[in-house]
């Protein structure tokens, strides 16, 4: 393509006023340009009907209407797709390229509205009303006002670039009509396409300046914000530093324009974070700091990946989240007797508790430590608390953890660092009050790495846990609002010191009817809908259910009674899958055809009463039990032997029970020396089971008297109780969990020392109607009680 001069140019534009405009011409879509009067473009066309357009123009009088497309990606745009306002314009040069394609020169002579498109084999054409440009009658004070603005807007902005010169001050100068300089200033600004087609529509010339202004107002604002941001970066950065300069300039235009990089978009992103998280002002300062040093990274370094998971866990943990809490008594109780059967006083207790904190919901309440033995329901009390409250639930075990870390979280220097438990528990519930459980704190170790037992203590006082400090963050975190429930399964293993911060409430177990109702009131329900049964389908009566209880499971809890009846569900589902009819009743009769033998039988020989035989009772992580203590004489040297991998406790109490014996010969009617030549052995069977405890005292005593005097120990009375070398009866623990072990053997008498009376009234109604209790302060009752006469030869 030629060169053209301006004096071509003047008499072309001159001779393209003067030719009459025709109404239907061919016509251009234009993918992202805006053509106004009076302006020369350049343009590339490479679309086949765009050709055939411009050909068949060129054939005519090269008259072409540019219309602008709204969707600039659409390669063969339809009608609804084009807009209604464009510039019917003359092709001045055209440049056929090797390719095929060409370059054309255009300039714009009128605007005009398109009445209706035709698009034929050749081309597309286009039927247009010419849209004449308003007069200006009269160049008001206000428009010359508006006039000036805009030169100086333009000089302004080129000043700014460093583009301004006296020849295009002149221009600007020397065009008086308003229209005239409006699309003068809008072809030459840098304007989105949808803006520019919007000053295109405005037929109004003073309408459209002052749309013009508009956009020269905030151009001149951009400029010089962008001036200044390369005045601030110029300040700042060294002349050394050439490549970090151009970084922050370009970070610093992003910022402006409200674009970003990754990078910078990452940064923007924490910022944000970091106001949402509305964090303590100690925490916000080092999370600050931390993001500043972040932005100053490099993305592939190590240290950038160390930092970024560390402003992950700050802006994530929940420093101003929490769950309003809605305490509501009734409906807590409600919730409570839903979800467990018995446990009155546990329930009484949890009540207490919330409605202490209803009356005063600042006040530090105790730690409570649900102790009791596996299956009785500890966890789930504390999901029930959660629920009545409001409030989300986290669990944490602590069984068998060993490494102080696991509490305190680990320092950021080590690889692969993290928070502790607590912190990782209140991320993932995204609440900084939850009821947070803490099962298993019975079971937690100590090595090398630690004690976590004694990091526990600043979590779990009330006066401490309000700035608890965790390594990895290494700012204090508020654990006041939370809610913290231990549950154990013994205490003797929890240090003392930890105790002493914790409320310890006792679960003792189910009775046979307790667990027989929650059978049939949960149990039974949930299994039948866990293996796809019908209700219609399986069924079981109360004396089967009552079996599986006592015969197929032995326990304090309800788990294996629980899988015992899923397992008849199974074996019932399986013959449904087989196409066998039902309905299916489990009956004693044909239980075991179903479960097989049953697993549990009564140790204790009930037909007859035995020589050396007591049965004792144990309070154990599993619950109460029976044990049975025997004792034998043979030959010897005057020895004690005891057996049965007994604790130092126990060994104890058998010397302490073979002294009081030894004393009181005479009182038996035994001669001073008939124990010189014998040995007694004192055994516990289950020998591969560890025992321990200070309350088989006075079972071991009648055990040897049993012996000693050839007195049988009567089979249905059992005892629990500790001795003192003058014979009287020290008080013990866990009575409930005892008497429960003692009704699931059948046993109905149990002596128990007198100190225990007050607790009697403890127990459930139906353990005390079936138990009758013998309170006794010495020895010499307990053996009246529990020997019979001497076996008759």
């Amino acid at each position: 393509m030629g060169e053209i001069d301006n004096e071509d140019i003047f008499n072309i534009i001159e001779e393209d006023k003067k030719t009459e405009i025709p109404q239907i011409m061919p016509f251009l879509p234009m993918r992202d340009v805006v053509i106004f009067i009076d302006m020369l473009l350049p343009l590339f066309i490479g679309r086949q009907a765009s050709i055939k357009a411009i050909d068949e123009a060129m054939a005519m009088d090269k008259f072409i209407f540019l219309v602008t497309q709204k969707e600039p990606n659409i390669e063969n745009p339809k009608t609804d797709n084009l807009s209604r306002i464009g510039t019917v314009s003359k092709i001045l040069r055209i440049l056929k390229l090797p390719d095929g394609s060409m370059k054309i020169l255009v300039q714009g002579i009128a605007k005009g509205k398109v009445i209706k498109f035709f698009k034929s084999k050749a081309s597309y054409r286009v039927n247009i009303e010419i849209l004449p440009e308003e007069s200006v009658k009269e160049i008001t004070l206000e428009i010359k006002a508006l006039m000036k603005n805009v030169r100086e807007s333009c000089e302004k902005i080129l000043s700014l670039k460093g583009d301004f010169n006296t020849d295009i001050g002149f221009i600007l100068e020397n065009i008086s009509e308003p229209g005239k300089l409006a699309d003068l200033v809008s072809s030459n600004l840098r304007l989105k396409v949808e803006e520019s087609q919007k000053l295109l529509e405005i037929i109004s010339p003073v309408e459209r300046l002052k749309k013009v202004n508009e956009f020269l107002s905030r151009e001149v604002e951009l400029s010089m914000v962008q001036a200044k941001i390369q005045s601030d970066v110029k300040e700042e950065i060294s002349k050394n530093q050439k490549d970090y300069f151009l970084r922050e300039q370009v970070r610093a235009i992003y910022k402006e324009l409200g674009e970003a990089d990754d990078k910078f978009e990452e940064v923007e992103e924490y910022k944000r974070q970091i106001k949402r998280a509305k964090m303590p002002k100690e925490a916000e300062k080092e999370a600050i700091k931390q993001l500043k040093r972040f932005e100053k990274m490099h993305p592939e370094s190590a240290e950038c990946s160390i930092v970024r998971t560390y402003l992950d866990w700050l802006v994530e943990l929940p420093w101003s989240k929490f769950t309003k809490d809605i305490i509501d008594i009734k409906k807590s109780k409600n919730i409570l007797d839903k979800d467990h059967y018995g446990l009155d006083k546990i329930k009484d207790r949890i009540l207490e508790y919330l409605s202490v904190r209803k009356l005063n919901p600042k006040s530090k309440g105790p730690i409570l430590c649900f102790v009791g033995p596996p299956g009785v329901g500890k966890t789930s009390l504390g999901k029930s608390i959660a629920r009545s409250m409001n409030r989300k639930f986290v669990r944490v075990s602590l069984g068998g953890i060993r490494d102080e870390a696991e509490i305190r979280g680990h320092r950021r220097t080590y690889v692969g660092a993290l928070p502790g438990r607590l912190l990782q528990g209140l991320k993932q519930c995204k609440s900084n009050n939850p009821v947070f459980m803490m099962d298993e704190i019975d079971k937690i170790g100590t090595d090398f790495r630690g004690d976590p037992s004694s990091a526990l203590l600043e979590v779990l006082d009330p006066e401490q846990n309000f700035s608890f400090s965790d390594h990895y963050l290494n700012l204090p975190f508020d654990l006041s609002k939370v809610m913290f429930i231990l549950t154990a399964n013994l205490t003797d293993t929890i240090p003392f010191a930890l105790i002493d911060r914790m409320e310890i409430v006792n679960l003792s177990g189910y009775t046979e009817e307790e667990k027989q109702h929650i059978a049939t009131k949960y149990l039974l329900p949930r299994q039948i809908k866990e293996n796809g049964l019908k209700k219609n389908q399986f069924s079981i009566t109360d004396k089967a259910l009552l079996e599986i209880i006592n015969k197929y499971t032995s326990e304090a809890g309800l788990r294996n009674l629980e899988r015992e009846i899923g397992k008849l569900c199974r074996k019932v589902a399986r013959k449904i899958a087989e196409n066998e009819k039902g309905p299916f009743n489990i009956t004693p009769s044909n239980l075991s055809k179903f479960l097989g033998v049953p697993k549990f039988f009564p140790e204790m020989d009930k037909e007859r009463s035995q020589i050396g035989r007591v049965t004792g009772l144990a309070w154990t992580s599993v619950g109460g039990e029976v044990l049975y203590i025997e004792a034998s004489l043979m030959p010897g040297k005057g020895e004690l032997i005891l057996t049965g991998q007994l604790g130092e406790v126990m060994q104890e109490s058998g010397r302490a029970a073979v002294s009081y014996a030894r004393s009181n010969l005479r009182k038996f009617k035994l001669k001073q020396n008939c124990l010189e030549n014998v040995d007694i052995h004192i055994h516990v069977p289950s020998g591969a089971t560890p025992k321990d405890g200070p309350s088989a005292g006075i079972a071991m005593a009648t055990a040897l008297v049993s012996v000693l005097t050839r007195k049988p120990v009567k089979n249905d009375i059992a005892m629990t109780g500790e001795i003192t070398l003058r014979g009287r009866v020290l008080p013990i623990g866990g009575l409930k969990e005892k008497c429960l072990g003692a009704l699931r053997e059948g046993i109905s008498t149990v002596i128990i020392p007198k100190k225990n009376e007050k607790d009697i009234s403890e127990l459930p109604e139906n353990v005390k109607s079936k138990i009758k209790f013998i309170t006794v302060k010495h020895i010499n009752q307990v053996l009246k009680t529990s020997l019979e006469e001497k076996v008759k030869k």
